[in-house]
Formats: C-alpha cells, sequence, structure tokens
C-alpha cells in the first residue's frame, strides 16, 4: 500500500489547521479569502481526502459515496460564488 490510513489522517489534520488559520487571519486582519469561499473549497478538498481514506480502510462503500457527493455538492458552490465574482 503507498499511501497508509495514518498519513491521510495527517492530512485531513493539516486541511483543518490551514483552515482554521487562514479564517483567523481573516477575522484578526480583514486580509485573506473570506470565509465564504474558501470553506468550499477546503470542504471539497477534506472530503475528497476522506473518501480516500474510508477506501484504505475497507469502508462501506456509501459512506465513501456520501462524501464524493459533498465534495462534489462543495465544488459545485464554490465554481458559482468564484463565478459570479
Amino acid at each position: 500500500m503507498l499511501v497508509s490510513p495514518p498519513v491521510i489522517d495527517l492530512i485531513l489534520l493539516a486541511v483543518l489547521a490551514e483552515g482554521a488559520g487562514l479564517l483567523v487571519l481573516y477575522r484578526v486582519s480583514g486580509r485573506g479569502i473570506p470565509p465564504g469561499v474558501l470553506l468550499p473549497n477546503l470542504v471539497a478538498g477534506g472530503c475528497l481526502f476522506l473518501a480516500l481514506r474510508l477506501v484504505l480502510s475497507d469502508a462501506a462503500v456509501y459512506w465513501v459515496a456520501l462524501t464524493l457527493v459533498v465534495a462534489l455538492i462543495a465544488h459545485l458552490t464554490e465554481l458559482v460564488l468564484r463565478w459570479q465574482r
């Protein structure tokens, strides 16, 4: 196996830390990416990593499908938000 589930867990933690850091930076300084634009991107990426984690741990296929559907919805939300700008 090229990637083990604990590695994916660390990546998911890094995504959460990145999101928290960027949100704090925006709240404190007003600089950076607005949360409404940032969160759909992070949710989409996080759900893709979560789907990979589920596949590597032999989870039920419906959980993998659910995370992929949530990733798709988050990605489409991000596209709509960016398209309006």
